[in-house]
């Protein structure tokens, strides 16, 4: 594994050569400093930039096209075991509006969302790793295009899921079960694990079976270690199978999946090193069209083309702007 020196180096040449940092030479301080802010009022915005990340790269390549989406079109893309939270979006649209404000419109929200995921599981207590720059804003939503469909919660074959990811270019198993560790923070409602509790076959489905029928709407942690912090835990965990979701258990109880479970149980390090690496791919996920579209001047939650009034997503009024002919 690469020394902490050696990716203080290539982050520094990471900024230095890349398109965005050229374009806005403040972004990364900018990034850095509102995302730090943000994670000491709401530490869930962490996990909210994760998801975001997942269900924007998965699809079409990282373009942004998530934040063009309807509530209802979210919905269907996001599946049942990932809400996209809104209060994280806007974390995205406010990094957009101190960029533009201090470079002008030279950063694509694509780009911000890389870096702001980024910066969020640093913050947390998790690695560095290396994302791509200058990817343009795609000019239409994630539903309207065929798109990449996540694996749900209740998916238990892990070869289902490897093969899932492949088609993603995240051809090694490895790459499930590291992405799987972004669960180490984060939390779920009990409809989105159901399935597993209607199963009830061990002590902790029983026992999130039995907190879900005396709280329904209850938010479940899904790592129950340490649920704030960015580390191994997840994994620790599964060991003791108290994995939430079915698709978690599968990877401790699948022979080509259980061992680096194992590992990255006992070893946050090894953990670190892969979910970098694969967090690294998932970045530079294929655009079936290449890297095509715009950087949104005026909203990461419409194109440059539409008339901007004042727009709800999901919820949070986002003032808007009329865009120029």
């Amino acid at each position: 594994m690469a020394s902490s020196s050696a990716l203080a180096v290539l982050a520094t040449l990471s900024l230095l050569l890349s398109p965005a940092a050229a374009a806005c030479p403040h972004l990364d301080g900018i990034v850095r400093s509102t995302v730090q802010d943000a994670l000491r009022q709401e530490i869930a915005l962490a996990a909210g930039l994760l998801r975001i990340f997942f269900h924007d790269c998965f699809p079409n390549g990282c373009d942004a096209s998530i934040l063009l989406n309807t509530t209802s079109d979210r919905e269907t893309a996001r599946g049942p075991n990932l809400t996209i939270q809104p209060r994280a979006m806007q974390l995205v649209e406010l990094i957009r509006t101190k960029a533009h404000a201090a470079c002008g419109p030279t950063v694509s929200c694509a780009d911000i969302t890389l870096l702001a995921t980024r910066a969020a599981v640093i913050a947390s207590g998790g690695p560095w790793f290396p994302v791509p720059e200058g990817n343009l804003d795609s000019l239409t939503p994630a539903a309207q295009s065929k798109v990449f469909e996540l694996p749900g919660p209740a998916t238990d074959s892990v070869a289902a899921l490897v093969a899932r990811f492949a088609t993603r270019g995240l051809d090694d198993a490895a790459d499930l079960v590291a992405l799987s560790g972004a669960h180490t923070i984060g939390r779920s409602q009990c409809g989105s694990f159901s399935e597993r509790t209607k199963r009830s076959d061990d002590t902790f489905s029983k026992k999130l079976a039995a907190n879900c029928t005396k709280r329904p709407n209850m938010l479940q942690n899904l790592d129950v270690v340490t649920p704030d912090l960015f580390d191994n835990g997840y994994f620790r965990a599964l060991t003791f199978n108290q994995g939430v979701f079915t698709s978690d258990m599968a990877l401790i109880k699948d022979g080509a999946t259980k061992g680096m479970v194992k590992q990255f149980a006992e070893s946050k390090e090894a953990f670190f090193a892969q979910f970098a690496k694969s967090m690294a791919k998932l970045a530079n996920a294929p655009k079936p069209d290449g890297n095509k579209g715009e950087i949104r001047r005026f909203s990461c939650f419409r194109t440059n083309a539409q008339r901007i009034e004042t727009v709800v997503v999901d919820g949070v009024e986002e003032e808007g702007f009329a865009a120029s002919a």
